[in-house]
């Protein structure tokens, strides 16, 4: 059974691929309109707005993962003792980079929002509505790394760490 917090990661990962379509579906748009002579108003805009959503939203769903790109080769033939104590520290990293990026999104956010900031392009939008999912990214990447923090104060090692060795035979 799936816990509330991987369902949350698990929606995360969904946000983002969602993202994606919807960039495909924009630039599938501006090309048909562009062989039929009509133009899709911020395109482009409305693309790069979805890329960053796509990957602040994949943020948590990839940490969770194990997806990340981690160097092992240093601590992989640690004693265990040793290895927990480096997840520890890079996690305690993790957060305070992760609690920065986040209380600094939302403060983004605020001010967009109390300045009434719009976007630039045919279509102006509010600047706090695109701005949003990377508030909502990176809260989910903080979720995520105080979950891994409390299994490893409950003795666990992170989930992340159970894909460590997988070789995805798709990718070679």
């Amino acid at each position: 059974m799936h816990s509330y917090k991987d369902r949350l990661y698990l929606a995360s990962g969904y946000l983002s691929g969602l993202c994606i379509i919807i960039i495909m579906v924009v630039v599938l748009a501006q090309i048909i309109g562009r062989l039929l002579g009509f133009i899709v108003p911020s395109a482009e805009d409305i693309s790069g707005y979805c890329l960053s959503a796509s990957i602040f939203f994949g943020l948590a769903y990839t940490f969770r993962d194990g997806g990340h790109i981690r160097v092992t080769l240093l601590f992989q033939n640690l004693p265990p003792k040793a290895r927990f104590a480096q997840e520890f520290f890079v996690l305690i990293i993790g957060l305070v980079l992760a609690s920065f990026v986040c209380w600094y999104s939302w403060y983004m956010i605020w001010e967009s929002y109390l300045f009434e900031e719009l976007t630039q392009g045919y279509i102006p939008m509010p600047l706090w509505a695109v701005q949003v999912p990377v508030g909502l990214g990176s809260t989910g990447l903080l979720l995520a790394v105080l979950d891994a923090l409390a299994a490893m104060l409950g003795g666990k090692l992170p989930i992340y760490t159970q894909h460590e060795g997988e070789v995805n035979l798709e990718e070679i």
